[in-house]
């Protein structure tokens, strides 16, 4: 089973007021050390699994640089990031390489040093094509410069884009966003990413919406009923468009999914590099054990070499991911599979739980395959929350 790659670039141009992850603007005299600190972990993988009692696997077939805004390292950093990578690990001739793109930092220097890399995905934060609504978010791009971008990328041979945009940005109307949808559709790119704008005290944003406050435009931002419509246009345009949902958020064309995400969503392996990333490897003893570990989501602790977090997942807790990271995609979760994994018992403990899910109209089955409704994907943080806790108690006949 070939290894994925996260590296985590937590360094902004802006910190946008919705972002509730561990990135930030930092000065940019810390970014050598950063990538220095990344290279050495990287060059020390095999140990890091080693004190896991993890197994690394040699080859990895998907790359993806996040953030943050990886484009904002010069060429040369992201190339000492690289050459990292294919020092220590044996990299597959057909890998998905992604770069995550803030519109406006693809400058022609930093696009050359992508393509020397091998890159062949590009992700682009583009939130909305509504100038005045990304404006509302600290977002520092303007319409123009998105589309100049793409078709830059295009003409330099990558065509695997990805666009992400935000459904209940403040000043969004069910206009602005059928705009948003119709500019995404006409630029043609094959992944689009829709996220439902998050409200929690990780952000901003989030912490001015809960207090009731209407400072960064809280008081614009669309109600829930209004989100989720927008959200479930999405679905359909894009669907009718040939850009079809596979995963609650995500929607491609025929073999244009994310092959890097699908790792997570399938519980696959991945490695993890820089602050904040998450990693999970397969146990060294145990077919049906993983580990997840984490480093520091505090730039100084990481760069110090901080430890990593380490959680070991027990056969218990993988039932529950497979349910709760199954879930995501429309594909859904076959029982079959569980039976066979986990044992038929474990899967006649889980009905009763599956039943309340079914008479809601959030979780129907087909055959051996459950799968969320429409309804099921706005609520499926209730969903999941159901399969939480129950591993313990089912795999203990």
């Amino acid at each position: 089973m070939s290894l994925g790659i996260y590296i985590s670039v937590p360094f902004c141009r802006t910190k946008c007021t919705y972002c509730n992850f561990a990135s930030d603007v930092f000065s940019r005299a810390i970014f050598d050390r950063y990538v220095d600190r990344i290279s050495e972990d990287i060059s020390s993988a095999q140990q890091i699994a080693q004190q896991m009692a993890a197994r690394l696997e040699p080859e990895a077939d998907s790359i993806f640089l996040g953030g943050g805004t990886p484009t904002i390292l010069d060429p040369t950093q992201l190339q000492r990031l690289f050459a990292a990578i294919l020092q220590n690990f044996k990299v597959a001739s057909n890998a998905e390489i992604t770069v995550e793109c803030a519109p406006g930092t693809l400058t022609p220097p930093v696009l050359d040093g992508l393509l020397a890399c091998g890159v062949n995905r590009v992700s682009l934060g583009v939130q909305s094509f509504i100038d005045a609504e990304a404006a509302s978010i600290g977002r520092l791009h303007k319409r123009s410069v998105v589309l100049d971008d793409i078709s830059r990328v295009r003409d330099a041979g990558i065509s695997n884009i990805n666009i992400d945009l935000i459904a209940g940005l403040p000043h969004q109307t069910a206009e602005s966003w059928q705009e948003s949808l119709a500019q995404t559709l006409a630029a043609g790119a094959p992944h689009v990413s829709v996220y439902m704008l998050e409200v929690d005290e990780d952000s901003r944003l989030g912490r001015e919406l809960m207090a009731g406050g209407i400072r960064y435009h809280a008081y614009f931002v669309p109600d829930e009923d209004a989100t989720a419509d927008f959200y479930l246009a999405a679905c359909e345009q894009l669907e009718a468009a040939g850009v079809a949902q596979y995963e609650i958020s995500n929607f491609a064309r025929a073999g244009s999914e994310s092959r890097h995400n699908l790792k997570y969503w399938t519980r696959q392996p991945y490695l993890g590099f820089g602050v904040d990333a998450h990693s999970m490897l397969l146990s060294a003893s145990s077919s049906t054990h993983a580990h997840r570990f984490s480093t520091s989501d505090i730039l100084e602790k990481y760069v110090a070499a901080s430890p990593l977090h380490k959680t070991l997942v027990s056969q218990a807790a993988v039932l529950e991911e497979t349910f709760f990271l199954g879930l995501r995609l429309n594909r859904g979760v076959d029982l079959g599979e569980i039976a066979a994994n986990f044992g038929e018992p474990a899967l006649q403990n889980l009905r009763p739980a599956i039943a309340g899910l079914v008479a809601d109209e959030l979780l129907p089955q087909s055959g051996n395959f459950l799968r969320l409704t429409p309804r099921g994907r706005l609520l499926s943080n209730e969903v999941f929350q159901a399969f939480l806790g129950i591993g313990s108690g089912l795999l203990s006949f």
